[in-house]
């Protein structure tokens, strides 16, 4: 009776230990960590990891762990698997070291590049017509961002700093003549930095494809796969559309952009990956019908 007693002991505690076991490998398993600087395209991109996973019926634990990491920084984490995902226009670099969603979460509007400028400097692209115009200018980027590149190989002088924040100082403080952003980025980052003196320029706007995509750590392809197919699922539900056009910046490009009257300059991207999905509509977005 005693040896049958404590073998059930026995056999219970070791049932117990593994389920105890079972459900920590999977909260581990399904724990998506994030670090957000807590600005508007964070908080879009995390609805759309939150979209994706959904759809597929993933259960998740989202980590948000405030932070402004700078690209170079998010780029190394994300290897070394400490993060998740992140939300980056993309680049060769990237897609050989990461995952990439390849679902554009902005279906192409940051690539639709308007400029952010000091109030003092609002007429002075007035006159620009060509790329060789731009080249007397100076523009302001980030350190590691696809977008600075991009301006690099189309000969134009950028100015790079290492924290996003900071470049709004600088323009402020005129240390280059615009800092570029997607179409759908300033006039929230205006609202923002409202104790600063700047402004939008109306007249132009650079175009070149640059798809912004979430980006999962290389150490979780099961994470990559669900959410890619999550949202892809949600571009032909309509789901994704209506996050995409409630969004609060697209409905300020529909507001303030102006698109139908700015002059493009067309800047090429040679840092494009050659699997983005540029043959398939329904993850572009047409301005001509905004």
């Amino acid at each position: 009776m005693l040896k049958h007693c404590v073998l059930k002991f026995v056999v219970l505690s070791l049932f117990s230990s593994l389920s105890i076991f079972s459900a920590l490998s999977a909260s581990a398993r399904d724990k998506v960590m994030v670090v957000s600087r807590g600005d508007d395209n964070a908080a879009y991109a995390i609805e759309m990891i939150k979209l994706g996973l959904e759809k597929v019926g993933r259960k998740f634990d989202l980590v948000v762990e405030d932070g402004a990491l700078s690209a170079t920084k998010l780029r190394e984490e994300l290897i070394s698997g400490n993060i998740d995902v992140v939300w980056m226009a993309t680049n060769m670099d990237m897609e050989e070291n990461t995952l990439p969603v390849r679902v554009p979460l902005y279906k192409g509007l940051l690539g639709h590049r308007v400029l952010i400028v000091h109030k003092d400097n609002r007429h002075i692209f007035d006159h620009v017509k060509t790329i060789e115009d731009l080249r007397r200018f100076k523009f302001g980027q980030g350190v590691g961002w696809a977008d600075t590149e991009i301006m690099k190989a189309n000969g134009l002088t950028v100015v790079a700093a290492p924290k996003y924040e900071g470049l709004f100082h600088m323009t402020d403080g005129k240390r280059f003549d615009a800092f570029p952003r997607g179409v759908h980025e300033p006039w929230g980052e205006l609202k923002n930095n409202k104790d600063l003196d700047l402004a939008v320029d109306s007249n132009l706007m650079f175009v070149y494809t640059s798809p912004y995509y979430l980006m999962v750590t290389p150490r979780r392809p099961d994470l990559a796969a669900d959410i890619e197919r999550g949202l892809l699922i949600a571009i032909d539900d309509g789901s994704f559309d209506q996050k995409f056009f409630n969004n609060d910046m697209v409905k300020m490009v529909l507001q303030y952009a102006n698109l139908k009257d700015r002059r493009i300059i067309k800047l090429r991207n040679p840092d494009l990956p050659p699997k983005t999905p540029v043959d398939n509509p329904k993850l572009w977005i047409d301005i001509s019908t905004l």
